[in-house]
């Protein structure tokens, strides 16, 4: 069983008297069923699993469900093991196949008959969807594919040495030469394989590349096919842009083009919003937003119509790179730039940590690859992200932190560098540590 940090929110919600009901979003294929079933299964003596969208394709039993008592009715139908609200979870797996449920969710948590507990891979562009929107009885939760400490502990590093390396980061300090060796395979690994969980387990049992890309074609394929699904009139155009993002990402700029997307002059960024907004909703690409004005809090900062999109797993980008040519990860093969694959995984860890991405986007100066809010410092944490030798080079950077307005404390680039090192306000640090920002 691959550890999971969401399995500690779970366990901890469904210990406590909340009034809320749990609802983990997320895309498909990041292992949100499994780990809400073992846990689910751990804390209950009667567990109750309902996939939605099963039911959707084949009877759409609860497809006339309006009432509390007609949900009743079709669940003791269906199950015998019902017992009481201590002792009986009732998980709804792919809630989004039927939107009106997410607001029943009120009535049947107030009713107190049962515990509960949702999941859907669609809830952002579900919930943007439903009139009425159960604020204030929900508290959802967004989950990622496995972030590189949990690629780490799944691989058998232990606590002590991931609390180590946390440490190390927080005071600026480089690992030992052995532990760093040894951090960086697993880090070059876990760009071949991503966090997608069954890429994973392939890795930890067989480590066999060909068996892991065909489950990242796999998936990738099947998010494609989720959007004709979703938007049959549209699913072409949704298909085009997630099509076209790693094209994107292979551009000096990385950003999003959209006279290229299709090859249409005339485009404005408004003629694919909606696209846009499914892929991200959906948890398949991650959105980082240009920002002209870089000021705390970022949330506050002018936006500007410039965006990245980056796929929501480092493995799914570099088996559509590289396929199954490990050596351009492994060996550091000089004449390919891993920059757009380097830049990925930071923005896919960032993201796992809660952080809303933007860059900074100045004609003059340049670009910077991330911004993020630093809540310590109440100030913008600008953060590069190089993959070559070169990682010291970075003017647009360094104009950046000299910009008197924009109250700069201090600055990351995360290299292949082992060693540590402080120049100007900006730390230079291994790459493996953007795990703790």
């Amino acid at each position: 069983m691959l550890y999971r940090k969401i399995a500690a929110i779970i366990t901890e919600h469904l210990k406590s008297d909340s009034n809320k009901v749990l609802v983990i979003d997320g895309a498909r294929q990041i292992g949100k069923t499994y780990i809400i079933r073992q846990t689910g299964k751990q804390l209950f003596k009667n567990f109750v699993e309902i996939n939605l969208l099963d039911d959707f394709n084949g009877n759409r039993i609860f497809a006339q469900t309006r009432t509390v008592e007609d949900f009743y009715l079709q669940l003791g139908a269906l199950n015998k093991r019902l017992g009481k609200k201590e002792d009986t979870l009732v998980f709804l797996d792919e809630i989004q196949a039927y939107p009106y449920l997410l607001t029943m969710l009120k009535f049947l948590q107030q009713d107190g008959r049962f515990t509960y507990i949702a999941s859907g891979s669609l809830l952002g562009v579900t919930l943007a969807h439903t009139l009425s929107i159960p604020i204030g009885s929900i508290r959802r939760v967004r989950m990622y594919p496995l972030d590189f400490e949990e690629f780490l502990i799944a691989n058998g590093v232990d606590s002590f040495v991931i609390d180590t390396m946390r440490q190390r980061f927080v005071y600026g300090q480089p690992l030992d030469e052995g532990t760093h060796t040894r951090i960086m395979k697993l880090f070059k690994n876990y760009l071949l394989t991503g966090g997608m969980p069954d890429a994973v387990n392939n890795f930890i049992t067989d480590m066999n590349i060909n068996d892991i890309r065909g489950i990242q074609s796999e998936i990738h394929d099947y998010y494609g096919l989720d959007a004709a699904k979703y938007d049959s009139e549209n699913k072409m155009k949704i298909k085009t842009v997630f099509d076209f993002i790693p094209s994107a990402l292979e551009n000096k700029k990385k950003r999003i083009v959209v006279q290229d997307i299709e090859n249409h002059k005339g485009r404005r960024f408004n003629d694919y919003y909606d696209e846009f907004e499914y892929l991200i909703q959906a948890g398949i690409a991650l959105e980082v937003r240009a920002v002209s004005n870089p000021k705390f809090p970022l949330l506050e900062s002018q936006k500007k119509n410039l965006l990245k999109l980056y796929l929501n797993d480092v493995g799914i980008l570099t088996n559509l790179l590289y396929a199954n040519n490990i050596r351009a990860i492994l060996d550091d093969v000089k004449s390919i730039n891993l920059g757009t694959v380097y830049e990925s995984v930071v923005a896919q860890e960032l993201h796992a940590h809660g952080h809303k991405l933007t860059y900074y986007d100045n004609k003059k100066n340049g670009e910077v690859d991330f911004l993020v809010d630093d809540y310590d410092s109440l100030s913008v944490l600008p953060i590069e992200v190089k993959s070559g030798k070169n990682y010291k080079e970075h003017s647009a950077l360094s104009h950046f932190i000299q910009n008197a307005d924009y109250g700069i404390r201090r600055a990351i680039v995360f290299s292949n560098e082992r060693q540590t090192t402080v120049s100007n306000g900006i730390s230079y640090l291994p790459v493996y540590y953007s795990m703790f920002v």
